[in-house]
């Protein structure tokens, strides 16, 4: 459903099963920012599978690797996304709103914000930081008028995020679920698009 505005922050992107980039197939990505100036959102069901939160800790020197990493258990458990394909090297937190570093913590939508700062990192690890979160190397990110061409040539559907399923670890069932908030089974879309 879109909003008034007619942007789609807080929404979620859905890819067709016909989905071409192969960097989107079955993604479902939460929309950080849309405006008449383009979009910016985050992958929420694809891992990065070469990287562990304890690696990217020690790697950003936010953890040494001479002791042994003690995290509490949240962030024993936290996976590192692959955001999208742009700036794949730059960590971008989705999280709860009760987490906030000032002038730094972009608020979005139903109490989802995006911090794109090392502090949340360190809050994390010192058991101080949200009380959920998803970790995101990169994101994607879409010119004027692109994302809203995508939709109109059946590449996405949209719905409103949940956030239980963008901040939920099952990453596996994430998209059939993403596509049951539609009322639609996923074996029932076809991979061609066609208009009436």
């Amino acid at each position: 459903m879109i909003r008034a505005a007619s942007f789609l922050d807080g929404q979620l992107l859905i890819a067709m099963p016909g989905m071409e980039d192969e960097r989107f197939a079955r993604s479902v990505v939460y929309i950080c920012a849309h405006s008449s100036d383009g979009a910016m959102g985050i992958i929420v069901n694809k891992p990065v599978d070469d990287i562990s939160f304890p690696d990217l800790l020690e790697q950003l020197e936010i953890v040494s690797g001479d002791d042994e990493i003690r995290l509490p258990p949240k962030a024993k458990t936290m996976r590192v996304h692959r955001g999208g394909p742009v700036e794949t090297g730059r960590g971008f937190v989705l999280h709860s709103d009760d987490y906030r570093t000032e002038n730094a913590t972009l608020p979005i939508d139903d109490g989802v914000c995006l911090t794109a700062t090392i502090d949340i990192l360190r809050a994390i690890v010192e058991n101080r930081g949200p009380a959920r979160a998803l970790l995101a190397l990169g994101y994607a990110g879409w010119a004027p008028g692109q994302l809203e061409g995508e939709i109109l040539a059946n590449g996405w559907l949209t719905c409103a995020a949940d956030p239980d399923l963008v901040f939920d670890g099952d990453l596996e069932t994430k998209y059939d679920r993403a596509l049951l908030k539609l009322g639609i089974a996923p074996g029932m879309l076809s991979r061609e698009s066609g208009h009436a």
